[in-house]
Order: C-alpha cells, then sequence, then structure tokens
C-alpha cells in the first residue's frame, strides 16, 4: 500500500442494507478481459481504468496478479495510477495468489483483496476435492492473510446460488470473524431466477453474523440472460454492491451490464430507492472506448449504448415522438452520452418523421408536393435499410438518389511502412473528362486513402464513423467499409464493398465525395478548400 495514504477503516468502509448507495464494482478488466476476443494489453488496460475512475465506479477490479507477470505488471500499473477508486486484485484462497495481489497493490491509495472458493457441492466434490471443513478453514485463512496487505478484503463465494445455504452462512460467518467487510454471492453460471436472488440475499441479511457490518454483494453472469434482474433483485433484497462490466462483457454470454443497472436504478429511483456515483453521461463514451480497445461491436438493440437504443423507424413511434418524446422514451439520451434520439428513416417511416426532416434540411414540400415525395422515399425505402440526408435532398430536388458519379477511381496505389506511416494515392476521373490526383501520408492505410481521396476531390471532410464488416466467409471474403462524414452541415454516409478493405475504403469515400458533388452542382457551387 502507499505509505502516504492512511489505510481505510474497516468501520468506514462498512455499509448496511439501509444506505441510499449501491457501489458499482467494475471487473471489465478482469472478468470481462479475460473472455475471448476480449483481451487487452498493459496500455489498454490502463487506459479503460482511467475512463472508469472517471465514469464515477467504486472499486476496479484491475486483474489477477497471480495469472501471469503481464497482468501483475498491469494491476501495478493501475493501482499506481488511480487517485480516486479503490484498485482490487482478484486471489484465490492461496497464500501466494494473495501475496501477489499484495505486492500488485502497494502503490494503491485505496486498495482491495478479493480472495474467491468454491463452495457449492458440484465444485467441492469436482474441482476442489475438499471437505466444507477444508472449505471454511482455507476462507478464515485466506481473509485473515489478505487483511495484513491491504485495506479491505472482499470474499466471493463462487458458485453461491448452487450451495446449501446453510453452508454459505458458516462460510461468510468464518470470512467476517476473519476479516472481510464485503461477502459476494456469486451466480457463477448464470443459473438462479430473480426470486430464488431475492430470497437468498434475504436470508443471508438475517443469518450472517453482524450483517448489519458488512456489504452484501451479487456477481452475476448472463448464462439464462437474467444477470442484470438478478442483480437488480439482490438490490432490493439489501444487497449494497453489484459486480458488473461494461458492455456486460465476460466469461461465456457475460456479465450484468454496469450501464443497464445503473440506468435501471436511475430511472426506477423512486422504485429502488437506491444510487450510485456513476456520472451516467459517460456511459455510451465508455461503452465505445471499450469497443475501440476490443475490436469487439455491441449489437444495434443492445440497451443504453447500442445504435438502436436512442433511434425510431416505426411511423406510430415517430409520430407519438414528434408530439412528445415520453411516449417511446423513458430517459433522455444525453442522460446516457449520446447527442440525441434519432428518427430513422426507413420503410416503415410515416409521413409526420419525413416532413420533419425535410423541413430541418431547408424543404417545406406540402399537399400534393409532399405525397410526390412521399410515394419515392418509399419505393427508395424498399431498395435500402436506412434513408441518409442526401438521399431526401436529391428526392426533393427531383434527382435520382441511386445516381453514381460524376467521379469514378482510376487509380489506387496504397502502402504501409513497418516502423512507419501509411502513404496512398489515387487518381479521380470526371464524367467531363476531367482527372485529379491525391497523394497523402496517415496513420495508416486507411487514414491514408481518405486524405488521399479528399485532396484529389478539394473537399475538407470530417470523418465522424468508420465500420468494416465481413460480407462473405473464406479468406478472399468481401469486406464492407461503412463511412459517415460530417461537411456543410450536413452527415454523409457512404459504403464500399471490396476483397481489399484499402479499396471498399475507397469506394466508400467515393460515395460520400460524388454525393456531395451532385449536391452541389443543384445548389449554389461549393467552395473548394485550399490544400
Amino acid at each position: 500500500m502507499n505509505s502516504e495514504s492512511d489505510p481505510i477503516s474497516p468501520v468506514s468502509s462498512r455499509s448496511s442494507a439501509a444506505s441510499g448507495h449501491v457501489r458499482i464494482f467494475d471487473t471489465t478488466l478482469r472478468d470481462g478481459e479475460q473472455a475471448p476476443g476480449f483481451s487487452m494489453n498493459r496500455r489498454a488496460k490502463l487506459r479503460m481504468a482511467q475512463a472508469l475512475e472517471a465514469l464515477g465506479v467504486d472499486i476496479l477490479e484491475a486483474g489477477f496478479p497471480q495469472a501471469s507477470p503481464d497482468d501483475f505488471a498491469a494491476v501495478a500499473e493501475i493501482a499506481k495510477t488511480l487517485t480516486s477508486t479503490t484498485v482490487c486484485a482478484l486471489a484465490r484462497c492461496q497464500a501466494d495468489d494473495i501475496d501477489s495481489a499484495g505486492r500488485a497493490l502497494q502503490m494503491a491509495r485505496h486498495a482491495r483483496i478479493h480472495v474467491f472458493i468454491s463452495t457449492s457441492p458440484l465444485h467441492r466434490e469436482h474441482k476442489l476435492g475438499m471437505s466444507k471443513a477444508q472449505v471454511v478453514d482455507a476462507t478464515a485463512s485466506a481473509v485473515e492473510r489478505a487483511c495484513g496487505l491491504c485495506h479491505e478484503v472482499e470474499f466471493s463465494a463462487e458458485d453461491a446460488l448452487r450451495t446449501e445455504p446453510e453452508f454459505l452462512i458458516e462460510v461468510f460467518n468464518a470470512a467476517v470473524a476473519a476479516g472481510a467487510t464485503t461477502l459476494n454471492a456469486q451466480d457463477t453460471v448464470g443459473y438462479t431466477t430473480p426470486a430464488e436472488m431475492l430470497s437468498l440475499f434475504t436470508y443471508l441479511r438475517q443469518h450472517v453474523r453482524e450483517a448489519d457490518q458488512v456489504i452484501f454483494s451479487a456477481h452475476c453472469h448472463d448464462d439464462l440472460g437474467m444477470a442484470v434482474a438478478n442483480s437488480l433483485a439482490a438490490v432490493s433484497a439489501g444487497a449494497r454492491q453489484i459486480e458488473c462490466t461494461i458492455n456486460g462483457i465476460g466469461e461465456r454470454a457475460g456479465n450484468a451490464a454496469l450501464e443497464e443497472i445503473v440506468m435501471a436504478l436511475k430511472v426506477r429511483a423512486p422504485h429502488f430507492g437506491v444510487a450510485t456515483h456513476i456520472n451516467t453521461r459517460k456511459l455510451f463514451p465508455s461503452s465505445r472506448l471499450l469497443t475501440q480497445l476490443t475490436g469487439q461491436a455491441v449489437p444495434r438493440n443492445k440497451a443504453i449504448v447500442g445504435e438502436n437504443a436512442f433511434a425510431h423507424e416505426a411511423g406510430i413511434h415517430q409520430h407519438g415522438m414528434l408530439k412528445h418524446r415520453g411516449t417511446y422514451e423513458i430517459m433522455l439520451p444525453q442522460d446516457v452520452g449520446i447527442a440525441k434520439t434519432r428518427l430513422v428513416l426507413g420503410k416503415h417511416s410515416g409521413r409526420a418523421a419525413l416532413r420533419q426532416r425535410l423541413q430541418a434540411l431547408g424543404y417545406t414540400p406540402d399537399g400534393p408536393a409532399l405525397d410526390a415525395v412521399f410515394a419515392q422515399f418509399k419505393v427508395l425505402a424498399d431498395k435500402k435499410r436506412e434513408i441518409h440526408d442526401a438521399d431526401l435532398e436529391a428526392i426533393a430536388l427531383g434527382q435520382d438518389p441511386d445516381a453514381t458519379g460524376p467521379w469514378r477511381i482510376v487509380q489506387l496505389n496504397s502502402a504501409t511502412h513497418l516502423g512507419g506511416s501509411a502513404s496512398a494515392s489515387i487518381r479521380l476521373l470526371h464524367e467531363d473528362g476531367q482527372e485529379t490526383n491525391g497523394v497523402a501520408n496517415g496513420d495508416g492505410p486507411v487514414d491514408a486513402v481518405l486524405r488521399a481521396i479528399e485532396r484529389a476531390s478539394h473537399r475538407d471532410l470530417q470523418w465522424t464513423d468508420f465500420n468494416v464488416r465481413s460480407v462473405s466467409e473464406g479468406g478472399d471474403a468481401q469486406g464492407q467499409a461503412q463511412l459517415t462524414a460530417h461537411y456543410g452541415q450536413h452527415d454523409w454516409c457512404g459504403q464500399g464493398i471490396s476483397t481489399d478493405i484499402v479499396e471498399a475504403t475507397a469506394l466508400a469515400a467515393l460515395v460520400i465525395i460524388n454525393r456531395i458533388e451532385r449536391q452541389a452542382s443543384a445548389h449554389a457551387p461549393v467552395a473548394a478548400i485550399n490544400l
């Protein structure tokens, strides 16, 4: 522990169920990071840890120091860096694990060691080969050892929800007697139901000795899709710490999603009567950072932070939203860090949303004119998943929204230099015979080709979103690049498909350049930038 900081008093760290504060214990960097596909290097872990501290998590489980030298180093770096969040390290009820956790946390301003052991009959027999008495003895010994190495100790009963309730009480009592101030009941395999969780935590609070002097915690997995519901049931029964992860990442089907738990407690505050210290406006940025660091996107329909969480396409919903936001939204997108609600124009949209969007773009068709635009819009919407502003402007101006050109790519070269920047050159040919070239360097081949196409087209675009996904299988799979750029007070979207992802990016960018060019020719000329 940092010698300059005073150890936290066990009494001051304790909280009864009557407390209105639910502690958020984030295990994104431990339970979440150990899941397949979510591994992060030390630099990424530190960046995520700093974001989680800014988010306001109370306890951050930084890793399992005994697992590997790199995990140890990551925990030590995070412990040295964070200032307000308690940094936690995981350890089995084994002396080497606990000592390793203590060394990793030496520089932490607020340190917690999290010791655990399996308690269910299945785990005792087949995983540990230990009797009940041996589990109890190991618990007491481990907690006592950990108490001498950090500010506070948490004890977890692995597979607690499949453990005999009477034995769980015995183990928890041993942990409390040894000095543990937080008791965590794990639904390790996501087996339980909210009713069972409510019953268990009620039972624990009634029978664990000194229950009013410890914090009860829930750690739920999502194998049956009930991790968040089970966590909230535990809160209703008096749990005052929830263990969770950003985007719900974790072993198998994942953990309880931090953003869902926090917003449920906030939106339904009169029902739960508790609150967290989370700055909810940082939820979406934290989610996006995690996707950037791991390369794993969240599903569009993911609650709170998914792309569709505050998007509406159905005409009935859009009409209701235009009348009163509360008809179809129970929280503000700004409350979770999303800029605004989106009324997505697609085949299910109605006239009200179309008129509203056209007015925002500066067009005011009404009566027969709106009917004509609406008819063309519906035809296009049957062919496209989503209608963008450029499509609407083309319809309003009597243009073909599916038109291509006037520019096409006649030559594209890109190169990546090991240990240095990438470069790209592109030649565009206009339908009137004009040729133009662009050459640029970038942080990578995609960045370089985007810069090159800006130079060739003489337009300065702000690229705001870039997604790549495979649309076929095999080593020669086609990749689809989707780009969004901000230019001239509008957002412009384009996509391109190729077996070469750099070429797919260039094609997507060209779609945007051509749309801007066609709209510019229909209005006053758009000023070129100085290069």
